[in-house]
């Protein structure tokens, strides 16, 4: 099947950067809109960025022009790029995939296993 493995999540102190990179294996003929969610602490899941296969990126408003959103297709990767890390970006950060299976031509939703995310001093 499919599985999304995602890394960089850590501790970092205010206006210090970050990367998270989630990749994706198994049996993918493709790999449609990848996107980054977050989760504070006490707060509900809500959409950071988001990467479509045509190259439309949106993010939320409040990291805009700090975070950046990529994704190598070849590898099947997407990354967040965070800079001036602020401590309300603290959370668990998700990886989201809309997949199509290789065998089949199905698309599901998949999710990663989350990293955490702390921002302080």
């Amino acid at each position: 099947q499919v599985q999304l493995v995602e890394s960089g999540g850590g501790l970092v102190q205010p206006g210090r950067s970050l990367t998270l990179s989630c990749a994706a294996s198994g049996n993918i003929f493709r790999v449609n809109t990848m996107a980054w969610y977050r989760q504070p602490p006490g707060k509900q899941r809500e959409l950071v960025a988001d990467f479509t296969l045509t190259g439309r990126i949106n993010y939320l408003d409040s990291v805009k022009g700090r975070f950046t959103i990529s994704r190598d297709n070849i590898k099947a990767t997407v990354y967040l790029q965070m800079n001036n890390l602020k401590p309300e970006d603290t959370a668990v950060y998700y990886c989201y995939a809309e997949i199509i299976e290789r065998y089949t031509r199905s698309t599901d939703a998949y999710w990663g296993q989350g990293t955490q995310v702390t921002v302080s001093s």
